[in-house]
């Protein structure tokens, strides 16, 4: 957690400090707010060179209008933009990696309707190991 005062969290040296730190080039954000959470410092690092994704159904505006405004602000600088379960799929890569495919599994179940259904289906379908319960 960094105490800041920058409503922009990319104006605030000791964010962009701790970020830099990590060594990695891609930015992925989310906020309370898109029109001001997530686009001011997703457009401002973009600017700088960053490769920055924006999840959009991981963050909200204060109305319809403001959320897709956002978007589209972002969009035109650059920002790419994606879902959760878009970055999680990229992150998961192949689902014979059990070390986080069964956590995954249960997120997708319980949080992407519909499209966790499907997935259930699908493991049995293709007959892909479908991961055991941690217990």
């Amino acid at each position: 957690m960094i105490d800041r005062t920058f409503i922009n969290t990319w104006e605030d040296k000791k964010a962009v400090d701790a970020v830099k730190a990590t060594g990695r080039k891609q930015l992925i954000i989310a906020g309370l707010w898109t029109e001001v959470c997530v686009a001011m410092p997703a457009i401002q690092a973009a600017g700088e060179g960053w490769d920055v994704t924006a999840v959009t159904d991981a963050s909200g505006g204060v109305s319809v209008e403001a959320h897709q405004v956002a978007i589209q602000r972002m969009v035109a600088a650059g920002v790419n933009m994606m879902t959760w379960l878009a970055v999680a799929a990229e992150w998961q890569r192949d689902w014979a990696r059990m070390d986080t495919a069964v956590k995954l599994t249960e997120t997708i179940v319980q949080h992407a309707g519909g499209s966790g259904i499907a997935y259930l289906w699908e493991q049995q379908l293709l007959n892909t190991p479908v991961p055991a319960k941690a217990g």
